[in-house]
């Protein structure tokens, strides 16, 4: 056993030390006998795998991951579950994810000292991320949680977006929402329409990737608070200062990028993560890029519950 979990799963896939935990599920380093690699296995958290709504969101995804594969996406390469039997006699289920194993470190790690990074890195890095969002949007799939913690850069220097636990095909992200009331995400990258509890769609990754690349930037959020509901309100209300008026060495080109992914509406920012990519990298390399009438004031709505997970 490894805590409460097995120590082979399926017959082949051996758990190893634990190397991460996140709010439903831990991620233990693993060995594949049978291809003779080494492995990442998600397994759900022993003290909620017994709970449907996050088996239901565990195996979701599985399916919605396992359907990706492009090279900025970490890939997923088996799921299943393992029954597994108590001292007291009770069974109960494991649900697990074998994924690729990506050596290297978080953007959050990158961040951790509150430090921004090299202008070259931070456009390098988001152009990663919006290289996996395009794929993953034509896949029609909105991952809904991009975040530094999120993604992986490799020994090598390349990106890799992880973590589709929360991601939905784009046909049900509304009714979810509208149904429970509760917005899944992180407040500090949350679009206005997830806080106001509204449809979600591929628009609303990219105002997260805005706000990644802000910090990545400046060295902090678009928006910090004392509370979720705090910095979900400046979301859906506050228009947020230029990176360069945070960081002096941001060209103006860069901020007009950031300032129009962060749109309080959606029909103001990029159409697509295509469209947001062309104009990051041309405004890296000084270029002139269209001229916008500049973002709408932003609109009236209700501020629902923030389910931080």
């Amino acid at each position: 056993m490894t805590g409460q979990h097995p120590q082979v799963l399926a017959g082949r896939y051996e758990i190893r030390e634990l190397i991460g935990r996140g709010g439903m599920a831990e991620v233990h380093l693993g060995y594949d006998t049978r291809l003779s690699r080494i492995i990442a296995v998600k397994l759900l958290r022993s003290d909620i795998a017994g709970d449907p709504t996050f088996q239901a969101r565990f195996r979701r995804e599985a399916t919605s991951a396992a359907a990706l594969n492009h090279p900025s996406i970490v890939a997923v390469y088996d799921s299943g579950e393992e029954q597994l039997t108590g001292p007291d006699g009770s069974v109960s289920t494991v649900p697990y994810i074998v994924m690729e194993y990506v050596e290297g470190h978080t953007v959050r790690e990158l961040l951790g000292e509150g430090e921004a990074v090299p202008i070259p890195e931070a456009v390098e890095i988001v152009t990663g991320v919006l290289d996996a969002l395009e794929y993953s949007h034509r896949a029609g799939i909105v991952h809904r949680d991009i975040k530094p913690g999120n993604i992986m850069l490799t020994s090598t220097g390349a990106v890799k977006v992880m973590d589709f636990g929360i991601a939905r095909a784009v046909e049900d992200s509304a009714a979810t929402v509208t149904q429970t009331h509760a917005v899944v995400g992180t407040a500090q990258y949350l679009s206005p329409e997830q806080a106001r509890g509204e449809v979600v769609d591929s628009r609303s990754d990219l105002y997260s990737a805005g706000c990644l690349l802000y910090e990545l930037l400046t060295g902090q959020p678009p928006f910090v608070g004392d509370s979720a509901v705090a910095i979900a309100y400046q979301h859906v209300r506050e228009i947020p200062r230029p990176p360069s008026s945070v960081a002096a060495d941001v060209p103006e080109a860069l901020d007009r990028v950031v300032l129009k992914s962060l749109a309080k509406s959606r029909d103001d920012r990029y159409e697509d993560a295509a469209h947001m990519r062309t104009d990051l990298l041309a405004a890296a390399r000084g270029d002139e890029q269209g001229d916008d009438e500049g973002p709408h004031p932003p609109a009236r709505g209700a501020l629902v519950l923030v389910l931080l997970l």
